[in-house]
């Protein structure tokens, strides 16, 4: 494999994406570093430092080299994925695919301001009510104790989120992987790592929408515990149901946001957030 150049330009990734000045909200912050990351790596990818059929360097490595955690870097990646610049490869990880191997697909949530906000979320709803309830009916029938153990801290953790005051945003996405893992279908883990960037800004304006009402969070917590407990039981019925109702609920949620929440300071950023990801990031 041939190595990542760490010279000037692996430095001014380094500083670039170091946070400056005053603290930035933390889905924001994320998301920039993600935005960074993608861009410096998809830059070098087109550039050559990276011939085809190499692998990456491991999470952990760009990590480190980036100074970002392995949540951002993950993102990076699924972003990279959806432009066809690298693809996972059994017993090499991730590799850079050739220009005849770049297959991109792309999300065009058609979003230019918060008057196109519901309607992209609620696509995103539609899109993942299907694949969900598939996804949670077969983790269901094939997770393991170590993967069901998985999910629970992950519902945890969204309550830990809540508590502590943050929006939850990673610890929902996270909540939701798991249970793709759980699948034992690679095809659901790659399409929701594919799904990340827009999952991400859809999944803040429903939490962000949701905290605006305790009914609403109760409802949510509900849900989650009910799905998690269906998945426990082995019920792929009770697991694929709960799924539905969990997506279908998150649409009427949003459908309630009233004008107030799209004018608000967490509206604007919501609706900047989609924009953002419109065209795969």
């Amino acid at each position: 494999m041939r190595a990542m150049k760490t010279s000037t330009t692996t430095r001014a990734a380094r500083t670039a994406v170091a946070p400056t000045g005053g603290a930035a909200p933390a889905g924001r912050a994320k998301a920039t570093l993600a935005d960074h990351v993608t861009s410096v790596l998809a830059q070098q990818i087109r550039a050559g430092e990276f011939a085809p059929d190499t692998r990456l360097p491991s999470e952990m490595e760009l990590t480190e080299r980036f100074a970002v955690s392995r949540t951002v870097i993950r993102e990076a990646i699924s972003r990279l994925k959806s432009e066809g610049l690298v693809g996972s490869r059994r017993g090499s990880g991730t590799v850079v695919l050739g220009a005849n191997q770049a297959t991109p697909f792309r999300l065009d949530l058609q979003v230019e301001d918060g008057r196109d906000s519901i309607q992209a979320v609620l696509r995103v709803i539609e899109l993942r009510r299907g694949v969900e309830g598939e996804m949670a009916a077969l983790a269901a029938q094939r997770r393991t104790r170590e993967q069901e153990k998985a999910i629970r801290q992950a519902l945890q953790a969204i309550d830990e989120a809540a508590a502590a005051g943050r929006d939850g945003v990673q610890e929902d996405f996270a909540f939701h992987a798991a249970i793709s893992n759980a699948s034992h279908n690679p095809l659901y883990t790659s399409l929701v790592q594919f799904l990340s960037q827009f999952l991400h800004a859809a999944i803040r304006v429903a939490r962000m929408n949701e905290a605006r009402s305790s009914e609403f969070v109760q409802q949510v917590r509900a849900e989650h515990a009910a799905l998690a407990q269906a998945i426990s039981d082995g019920d792929a019925e009770a697991a694929r149901a709960a799924a539905l109702r969990h997506m279908e609920n998150s649409a009427k949620r949003i459908q309630a946001a009233d004008r107030a929440f799209w004018a608000s300071e967490e509206g604007q950023a919501a609706a900047r957030d989609l924009a953002q990801v419109r065209s795969g990031g």
